[in-house]
């Protein structure tokens, strides 16, 4: 190669690499474009999805190395003949090990999941928290592993929003272009997890965006692909329930009775919910009334569970064998009312006792346990006009689920893509309307919107409820010594009369004000250290009404673009 030849290449790469500074700049200061977005959607997807893939498989070697068994799909068979001291003792130190971790890393005790993904898709303009949120994903591999009856979807949506943040945060996006990523992170993890793109796809943008907006359809369906890529390179294109055709619908004489199973799936999952509440409220008054450091909690939970295991080996861990059984129809009437029953419990203990996972996967069993049962004294009581009773248990388990996300849409697909059997989606549909129709006026439309409803959260209502929250008083305010603002001695006439909030207050807090005293503003105040507060502005009720008639507006627009 001549010396002339190596100038000019090494001029044109000098050129493309300053080219390549350039763009890499403006999209920092600008935000990224369509195409480059979508290439970043399908390097989260990657990403995301090559995380849920690691996540499964370390719980699988994890919890084969804890239970000294080389199928996991049989876990609860071999767990059967373990000594019973191991049985209890080992989610005993799972626990421990798992309070250890949230109490050095989070500031709170309290696992991530997916309410906080949805809240930070609503609130943080699709940002979550990065280092509780690493911490709860590693607590949540020790939980599944070392015995806890929880699922693996929210650790991993948790953790592909995690990813999407530090990408986030790098590029500078704003609020619509970081809840996109968001869901194409989520999107991947869940599709990656289970073998279901359009469900992963949909999951998406149902749960996490609460919206289907054009505009961020195309990158989650790439990020989602990408995601599913990685799981069948891995697992092959196979479904996660390997299963016989269940059976046909008996035309339409069968409908009335899975719009009764749907109302009775719609009670298990309400009762599944406000278990996992109850047991949530029980253990921090037991913690707080006993002076309990809370890195134990964790280990007290783990050795109810451990007790429980030694004679229902079948609550540990997801529960794909037990799940399998049910839809299969290997378990009779009996078993299956008390696997259900006994599964709520531990899922209880488990999300109770901050132990973390998620509650996809058990309410995946429950509800499969639950159409059996019914599948069983449905067909039973009218044989002549009924399909098989495992077609019940299909139903039931996409049922249950449906009611427990909120997400009728999804849940629905992901069980078509769970089995791969599409041939039962009339007798699902029905079912899940049913369910999601009656548990969503039971609780605040799912189990992630009421976790978050406790919290003081409103996100179930929809943004008019939850984006006053978002707007600071200190934001909207009219500072002293602005012509159109108040004096200073007029808004301290204000403040002795107990009429004032602090500059960082939200306006959820100040327009009560407004209502209850008609008032025209309020003093907006600092609050020294010594507790003195000094008027720095003032927030009028037409300047509060116009910020969040912007915010409103904002709202719809992207959620229609």
């Amino acid at each position: 190669m001549t010396q002339s030849t190596r100038t000019v290449l090494r001029n044109q790469l000098s050129q493309a690499l300053a080219a390549i500074k350039d763009a890499w700049r403006v999209m920092l200061r600008r935000g990224p474009s369509q195409i480059q977005f979508w290439f970043i959607a399908l390097v989260i997807g990657i990403a995301a999805g090559f995380m849920a893939l690691g996540f499964r498989k370390a719980i699988r070697a994890l919890q084969a190395y804890v239970y000294e068994t080389e199928d996991i799909l049989l876990l609860h068979s071999h767990v059967e003949k373990l000594p019973w001291f191991l049985i209890l003792i080992t989610p005993i130190f799972g626990g421990l090990i798992v309070g250890v971790i949230l109490n050095k890393f989070t500031d709170d005790g309290r696992v991530r999941s997916v309410a906080d993904v949805i809240e930070g898709s609503a609130v943080t303009n699709g940002r979550v928290e990065t280092k509780a949120g690493i911490a709860s994903f590693f607590a949540s591999l020790i939980t599944l592993s070392t015995g806890g009856s929880t699922g693996r979807e929210g650790p991993v949506v948790h953790m592909a929003g995690v990813i999407s943040t530090w990408v986030s945060n790098r590029i500078h996006a704003d609020g619509i272009t970081g809840r996109d990523l968001l869901g194409c992170a989520v999107a991947a993890a869940v599709s990656a997890s289970f073998n279901a793109p359009i469900a992963g796809a949909l999951f998406a943008l149902e749960v996490v965006l609460r919206h289907f907006a054009v505009h961020a359809f195309a990158p989650i369906v790439i990020a989602s692909v990408a995601g599913t890529v990685i799981n069948r390179l891995e697992y092959g294109d196979v479904t996660e329930f390997a299963l016989e055709t269940p059976g046909s619908l008996q035309f339409y004489v069968e409908l009335p009775a899975f719009l009764i199973l749907g109302l009775i799936c719609g009670f298990v999952a309400v009762l599944l919910m406000r278990s996992i509440f109850f047991a949530e409220d029980i253990g921090s008054h037991v913690q707080n009334r006993l002076s309990m450091p809370r890195w134990l909690r964790p280990g007290v939970s783990g050795a109810m569970l451990g007790l429980l295991a030694i004679w229902f080996p079948h609550i540990i861990g997801v529960g794909y064998e037990t799940t399998i059984r049910a839809l299969t129809g290997d378990l009779v009437l009996p078993t299956a009312i008390l696997f259900a029953v006994i599964k709520t419990i531990a899922v209880a203990i488990t999300m109770g006792g901050r132990m973390g996972g998620g509650v996809f996967s058990p309410s995946l069993m429950i509800g499969a346990l639950t159409g059996l049962a019914f599948g069983l004294i449905a067909t039973g009581l009218l044989p002549e006009v009924s399909g098989t009773h495992t077609l019940y248990a299909f139903a039931g388990m996409g049922a249950v689920a449906a009611a427990v996300l909120g997400a009728p849409i999804s849940t629905t697909l992901i069980v078509f893509e769970l089995t791969g059997d599409w041939q039962i989606g009339l007798a699902v549909m029905v079912s899940v309307s049913m369910s999601t129709a009656l548990a969503s006026r039971l609780v605040d439309r799912s189990f992630f919107l009421t976790q978050l409803e406790r919290r003081n959260v409103h996100l179930a209502a929809g943004p008019q409820a939850y984006l006053l929250a978002m707007l600071r008083a200190g934001a909207v305010m009219r500072p002293i010594g602005d012509p159109r603002s108040i004096s200073k001695d007029e808004a301290q006439i204000l403040i002795d009369k107990g009429f004032c909030v602090k500059a960082s207050a939200t306006l959820e807090a100040a327009m009560p004000y407004f209502d209850r005293d008609d008032i025209p503003c309020i003093p907006v105040v600092i609050v020294d250290e010594v507790g003195r507060e000094t008027p720095v502005g003032a927030l009028y009720h037409v300047d509060a009404l116009k910020a969040y008639n912007r915010a409103l507006a904002a709202t719809a627009a992207e959620e229609h673009s």
